[in-house]
């Protein structure tokens, strides 16, 4: 089987990999020449445990492709994927315009059925426009070619989506015709032979799965930041109440780790976007509301501690900033607390001084000057008024606490994801502030 991804971003590339590693012909296409160019070569733009040594396999045994051109690779294609971006426009709808654009790029170059499917996330009935614009620029052409169109949303996280890939807890795939649906049962066969199962549905109901999924996750995050933040104020352990409410199997114990918020490329865009479908259908979703509010909120509690700490004097004091990308095992810093964080503390006059073990390129290419990156955790501690941990990166967990205290200026510990033990920390010699308990009382 050959197949095409139009999209070398996280889901594409990540997507197309997989795919070679099971033995289809796959070829990927982007519009970037420089990124084309250096795939070609092995040279990996996102960072994504796994994937380079995948990438360089299946490019030696040249089953994985890339090019610039889609012309180029619908030759004898059976399925393209569209995993190009929907940014969020101003007001929080999705971005159609990149989708829309490769499916019209598709019906000028396609020379036989093709499956058409858009791996993006879109909200629910852009199959429709896909389909309109793919019939529309085939009649301009005045080629009566069939296709069809599915929609087959990806759920990978970021950190381990090579294994989310090849092991899937569900496959999802929406369709209207029989022989769409045999080209997917084909395709993802080799996924299925351990039992993980492909749920077929119509379209609209695929399109919204992805969008409820996200939502969901999103929802526990800011329902348990909001139930630590008033822990802390009426004396009760964040901690302890997550044990106590995730042994239950209804409500289970994964997005129920108090925090400074959730960020990345999905879940603040897909509550948008969910939150502008509603609106435009005339209804509200109140809670999706309440939680996009309580995950800004909660990006700025360390800065609200600190600032506390030092009575509302932070001007020229240094912060130490463990941390920078959204979550562990990626450089992706879209959406992440810890840029919220760094402008708080630079617009109140205080200086910034942060590593992170993967991000430190992208950092670069976000902050430029403003902020000091250091290649090592410990150099960002020199002198430093306080240590904000943002990301709980697994080198953070056990450093060396008396390192950390006679480098520092003040040994103060502001822990955005209560990676440490408040009465250790207590015994150490820090002053120890962390999510969801009164640490005052430790």
């Amino acid at each position: 089987m050959k197949i095409t991804i139009v999209g070398t971003g996280y889901v594409g590339l990540v997507t197309g990999t997989c795919f070679a590693e099971v033995g289809i012909d796959v070829t990927c296409v982007d519009v970037d020449t420089a990124k084309i160019e250096g795939l070609k070569q092995g040279i990996i733009p996102i960072y994504e445990p796994g994937l380079e040594e995948m990438v360089h396999r299946n490019i030696a045994k040249n089953r994985l492709h890339f090019t610039t051109r889609i012309a180029d690779s619908l030759d004898g294609t059976q399925v393209v994927f569209i995993a190009v971006g929907t940014p969020p426009d101003e007001d929080g709808s999705a971005d159609l315009k990149y989708v829309l654009g490769v499916a019209r790029d598709i019906a000028l170059h396609m020379n036989d059925y093709v499956l058409v499917v858009t791996k993006s996330t879109v909200p629910v009935g852009t199959a429709e426009k896909v389909r309109k614009m793919l019939k529309d620029t085939l009649a301009d052409r005045g080629a009566d070619l069939p296709f069809d169109v599915a929609s087959n949303p990806e759920f990978l996280k970021e950190g381990a989506a090579v294994d989310d890939f090849l092991k899937p807890d569900r496959i999802v795939v929406g369709l209207d015709s029989e022989r769409a649906e045999d080209i997917m049962k084909q395709l993802y066969k080799p996924f299925t032979l351990n039992g993980h199962p492909v749920i077929f549905m119509d379209i609209p109901s695929a399109e919204m799965t992805k969008y409820a999924a996200n939502a969901m996750l999103a929802t526990k995050i800011s329902f348990m930041n909001d139930i630590a933040n008033l822990c802390e104020i009426v004396g009760a352990d964040v901690n302890l109440v997550r044990k106590g409410i995730g042994s239950d199997t209804r409500i289970g114990n994964k997005f129920i780790y108090p925090g400074i918020g959730y960020g990345g490329s999905c879940f603040p865009k897909d509550v948008k976007a969910l939150i502008k479908t509603a609106r435009e259908n005339n209804y509200q979703l109140r809670v999706l509301e309440a939680v996009e509010d309580v995950n800004d909120d909660q990006k700025s509690v360390l800065y609200k501690k600190t600032y506390e700490y030092y009575k509302g004097d932070l001007q020229g004091k240094t912060i130490a900033l463990w941390g920078l990308s959204f979550k562990p095992q990626t450089d992706d810093m879209r959406e992440a607390p810890a840029l919220v964080l760094i402008e708080q503390f630079l617009s109140a006059g205080a200086k910034v001084r942060a590593y992170d073990p993967v991000a430190m390129e992208e950092a670069k290419r976000r902050l430029g000057d403003k902020v000091q990156l250091v290649p090592d955790p410990y150099e960002a501690l020199r002198d430093a008024d306080a240590l904000l941990l943002a990301t709980e990166w697994a080198e953070f967990r056990v450093p060396n606490f008396e390192t950390m205290k006679s480098l520092m200026k003040r040994p103060v510990v502001f822990d955005g994801r209560n990676v440490y033990d408040q009465a250790l920390m207590k015994q150490r010699g820090f002053d120890y502030f962390c999510i969801g308990i009164d640490t005052t009382k430790a």
